[in-house]
């Protein structure tokens, strides 16, 4: 079977990425990068102080915390988009070969929210955060990956 593409994800829990392997270099699988709408401070996002409830038993009342906090609603609805766009590229036939390299976190947001589709095509997770490096870096780096 012939591959279509290798694609690379790189992500942490602010920005995710989409490269294709290319020549022994790196090219942009998707038109956009995805990221967090806000990065804004609890402070900003969340103004009220919580709730208060009573006891089950007796008369005291405790502050309810939320049930996830914001930044991480925030990362699992990047995971989710993520995820989103990979399947849409599985259903297209646009990618073979997905190779993963993500913050630990962000990892593990990630693997909860795949598609089997998409988790049958992963040949290599890399947990480290790469966000940040300049392309030829990356490319450097993803080259070792893939043993180019």
């Amino acid at each position: 079977m012939a591959h279509t593409a290798t694609w690379i994800l790189v992500a942490d829990g602010a920005r995710a990425q989409f490269y294709r392997s290319e020549n022994g270099g790196l090219t942009p699988a998707v038109n956009h990068d995805l990221a967090v709408p806000t990065r804004a401070h609890v402070r900003d996002v969340q103004t009220d102080r919580p709730g208060r409830a009573f006891d089950t038993a007796g008369q005291g009342r405790h502050a309810m915390e939320p049930p996830t906090p914001w930044k991480d609603h925030e990362k699992q609805l990047l995971a989710k988009a993520v995820a989103d766009e990979l399947k849409r590229a599985v259903s297209h036939h646009e990618l073979d070969r997905l190779v993963v390299v993500a913050a630990p976190e962000m990892m593990g947001d990630l693997r909860a929210v795949f598609d089997p589709m998409v988790e049958r095509r992963v040949v290599a997770e890399v947990e480290k955060d790469f966000t940040h490096l300049p392309l030829p870096e990356l490319t450097a780096r993803i080259g070792k990956i893939l043993g180019a």
